[in-house]
């Protein structure tokens, strides 16, 4: 089949084939091909709708759009398409169905308006894709932490032990993460939700086309207002990818905290080994490689974002051809969510607690020292003073290589005081909203996990 394109008539020469190699864009919006068969659809109907297609032209149309995606389905996208866009692919193989009536079909509609409204089409689906694996690995997680809510580890500050904490804390910790992340994708596919079909190039169409009936016909809420912005408007785009960008920041943390937490250093946990990989020369190694790779795609997601607002920033209005460049952004870093999260949540469901060890590691009298000065401050000693007490007594201790407690009472500290040194008496303590004590854990768990397994955030 001959080379196809949507214009031409005023050359006089072929496109050059150096034009072709960077102008050409089939061969990556071809992943657009059935939001363009959908919209093509409704725009076939529409211009029945308007009286300028026959009911008779209309089914044949439809008919041969509806081949067109059966045939791809079946055999894929051919490779060796001398198209230079999808929208130029479909054309040609539409006429190759329906002769010259496939020509009628772009009446009244611009190739402007015609790939915003199938971009806006896939950047929906990516948009509620994002927020439904967002809170798949949530609830994952809040899974964990209703099952490990009494589980003391150290929490950390400077990645320094800090206070103790309960495994189950630190989960809804990154549930309340993705929870907004969730959210941050369902905000924008309402912002979304308009259709720029029927904008025409940049003035809107000339024909009567009820653009609310063919909005709703797409399953959008409603049409864009104003023509101008409907086909240079690529905020869909972005937000998906912020969102995107910032859930994966939050994995890269997930991501991290497992490196360190399966080290053998830290030891308070192993991967599961159908996810986890080993090395072509230490017989012995376990590495965190998934962990690695999603920490890795959160700069590249950041580079993503940045980059299409690069090329936003200038545009002046309406369609400009640097528009080309706002789909392969958002094509890999849906591909990317869609492995990275299920992975993620794997390692979650599948992570092997050494709780002997963590609760050994929670216990240490460095995430303790505040509980003892608490203690001394509820006997009445300003806390300032306590502080300074106690700092003085871990100093001691640690020069002597001995514990607090080992130490034994001083003149400001009482054994009574000594009893404070009690991970479960701490962690209890925290009974307040959002604080560590199991009780709290445990009613905060269970709520997340009512709320992310009826879709909710």
């Amino acid at each position: 089949m001959t080379r196809r394109q949507l214009w031409g008539g005023r050359f006089s020469e072929p496109p050059a084939q150096a034009l072709r190699a960077f102008n050409d864009s089939f061969g990556f919006d071809r992943a657009l091909l059935a939001e363009d068969l959908r919209a093509s659809i409704a725009w076939a109907e529409a211009l029945e709708a308007a009286g300028v297609l026959s009911p008779g032209d209309v089914k044949k149309l439809v008919a041969g759009l509806e081949e067109i995606g059966v045939e791809v389905a079946k055999t894929g996208m051919p490779h060796d398409a001398d198209d230079e866009d999808v929208h130029s692919f479909v054309e040609a193989r539409l006429a190759a169905k329906v002769g010259p009536l496939a020509g009628k079909l772009h009446t009244g509609r611009s190739r402007n308006d015609q790939v915003a409204t199938d971009f806006r089409l896939y950047v929906k689906d990516a948009l509620a894709e994002g927020a439904a694996v967002a809170r798949s690995l949530a609830l994952a997680l809040a899974r964990r932490a209703e099952a490990e809510a009494a589980t003391p580890m150290p929490g950390y500050t400077h990645l320094k032990r800090a206070e103790p904490v309960t495994f189950g804390h630190w989960c809804l910790a990154y549930v309340e993460m993705l929870r907004r992340d969730a959210g941050r994708f369902d905000n924008a596919a309402s912002r979304a939700d308009e259709c720029p079909l029927g904008s025409g190039a940049l003035s809107g169409t000339p024909l009567p086309i009820d653009r609310e009936t063919l909005a709703r016909s797409l399953g959008f809420l409603r049409p864009t207002a104003n023509s101008l912005d409907a086909v240079s408007d690529r905020d869909a785009a972005a937000e998906f990818l912020f969102a995107a960008a910032l859930l994966l920041v939050h994995l890269s943390r997930l991501a991290e905290d497992l490196i360190v937490f399966t080290s053998d250093e830290f030891g308070f946990a192993a991967l599961p080994d159908a996810l986890a990989t080993g090395s072509s020369r230490m017989p012995q190694k376990k590495n965190p490689d998934v962990l690695e790779l999603a920490r890795g795609h959160a700069g590249r997601a950041i580079g993503e974002l940045t980059g299409l607002l690069a090329v936003l920033k200038g545009l002046p209005l309406a369609y400009d051809k640097d528009l080309q460049l706002d789909k392969e952004p958002v094509f890999r870093v849906r591909g990317v969510l869609a492995v990275a999260l299920p992975a993620l949540t794997g390692i979650v469901e599948g992570l092997l607690l050494d709780h002997g060890r963590m609760a050994l590691a929670a216990s240490d009298d460095r995430l303790l020292a505040t509980e003892l000065a608490d203690e001394l401050a509820r006997r009445g000693m300003p806390f300032r003073e306590a502080h300074e007490v106690v700092g003085r007594r871990i100093a001691e201790a640690e020069a002597l290589g001995a514990t607090l407690a080992a130490l034994g009472p001083s003149k400001e500290i009482t054994a009574q005081d000594l009893q404070a040194l009690d991970v479960r008496r701490a962690l209890a303590k925290r009974d307040t909203t959002g604080g560590t004590a199991p009780r709290q854990v445990a009613r905060a768990a269970k709520a997340a996990v009512r709320r992310l397994a009826g879709g909710a955030s």
